[in-house]
């Protein structure tokens, strides 16, 4: 009886593994950037089927990079964040809408206070099918916009990610006070409010 309830436990244990390995297996990445990582963490981070957002740098050409010098340019990366998600439970399309509704794509190395290559707009596809979702969703925003500036984000493939320092992770949870004075004096919600409506991101 015993080696019987242990062959069933066993059993329970690497069903529940092997389960656990598919989930994980179907999971995918998408990668956006739209200024300042902190801000662009909280719009991804309770959509259902969204298991992780994660701040950091990528596009640019230096090995292990740090916040000081992304910060200071030069490196050619930009404050991204790396989302991984359940595409069974989100689609990709989903993260572009809430993508565009939380950046200012009409500027250049650039989003609202803070300037540089280091905070443009970008869109790093990780596959064809990304690429082609994202394209198809760009021209969409063009031809849909009610703004009369044009949609200079740029779609480019993605590169090496390098997650951000701690402190940087999950900053609104973190300093939610310094959080909100931060969007409210860099203008991020005035801008996203004129540009989007009551679409706008938070």
């Amino acid at each position: 009886m015993q080696t019987i309830i242990f062959s069933v436990i066993v059993l329970s244990v690497m069903l529940i593994s092997t389960t656990t390995v598919i989930s994980v297996a179907n999971y995918e990445k998408a990668t956006f950037a739209g200024g300042c990582f902190w801000c662009m963490e909280h719009p991804f981070d309770e959509i259902p089927g969204v298991i992780s957002v994660t701040s950091g740098y990528t596009g640019g050409h230096k090995k292990n990079p740090d916040y000081e010098t992304v910060s200071a340019g030069g490196t050619g990366h930009a404050e991204a964040v790396q989302i991984v998600y359940d595409p069974a439970k989100v689609a990709y399309e989903k993260l572009l809408k809430v993508f565009w509704h939380n950046i200012d794509p009409t500027t250049k190395d650039r989003q609202f206070c803070d300037s540089g290559n280091q905070y443009r707009s970008s869109i790093f596809y990780h596959n064809e099918e990304q690429h082609k979702l994202a394209l198809n969703s760009k021209t969409e925003l063009e031809k849909n916009k009610t703004f009369k500036e044009p949609v200079v984000t740029e779609i480019v493939q993605a590169t090496e990610f390098y997650r951000a320092e701690e402190y940087h992770q999950q900053y609104y949870k973190k300093n939610p006070i310094r959080y909100k004075f931060y969007r409210t004096t860099c203008g991020r919600d005035k801008r996203l409010k004129q540009l989007w409506g009551s679409d706008a991101g938070r």
